[in-house]
């Protein structure tokens, strides 16, 4: 998400800078939102992206955590995680991915190559 970019441009005065530059992007993605608990100004700054990018431009986020759980995320402030959910659930697609961690060490590795169509045993 950027998080230490805007965190960063907020020391150096390009906050306004930076967030709009992040605004504009076609797609953006924050992956594994929820992993750690936001904490000010972090859950500000990102709410400040999502409002900023509201219908605006495309956001992928991927998460562990339920929909439902969402907001729980915003360690401390549950109106900015309401005001922040509430623009990215408009128009949202959701997508469920049900299944073990592609990380599961008892998960058998992707083949490396796509199957052969040569015969088993050719003839010769």
């Amino acid at each position: 998400m950027h998080a230490q970019s805007l965190n960063a441009a907020r020391a150096t005065g390009a906050y306004e800078r930076k967030l709009a530059a992040l605004a504009r992007v076609p797609l953006l993605i924050i992956d594994d939102f929820g992993l750690k608990p936001l904490r000010a100004p972090a859950d500000e700054d990102l709410h400040d992206l999502i409002a900023e990018r509201y219908e605006q431009g495309s956001t992928i986020v991927t998460s562990n955590l339920d929909f439902d759980e969402w907001d729980q995320a915003f360690a401390t402030n549950r109106l900015l995680a309401a005001a922040s959910l509430d623009r990215l659930r408009h128009n949202a697609y959701c997508l469920e991915l049900i299944g073990r961690s592609y990380r599961d060490p008892k998960v058998p590795p992707a083949s490396k190559s796509a199957p052969s169509n040569k015969p088993q045993n050719p003839a010769k």
